[in-house]
């Protein structure tokens, strides 16, 4: 799987988990602290996204990161 494809599902599956708790993306970007602009990079899969900021993530989504992997089934 080419790195673009494996951005691309790891964002949709933090988008669909996002959206499931009821929060927008502007406030659940302000309650782990990041810029909106940042994380919606992340959720359309165009940025490398570190292991400490999914770490960050996931944390604000109330789950893990092995978990948001395996939701996007990379």
């Amino acid at each position: 799987m080419d790195e673009a494809r494996t951005l691309s599902k790891l964002g949709k599956a933090i988008r669909e988990r996002r959206a499931a708790s009821g929060m927008a993306q502007e406030s659940f970007a302000d309650s782990i602290s990041m810029h909106r602009a940042q994380y919606s990079k992340i959720e359309r899969g165009e940025t490398n996204v570190t292991i400490l900021t999914l770490r960050k993530v996931a944390k604000g989504l109330g789950t893990t990161v092995s978990h948001l992997v395996e939701l996007a089934k990379i």
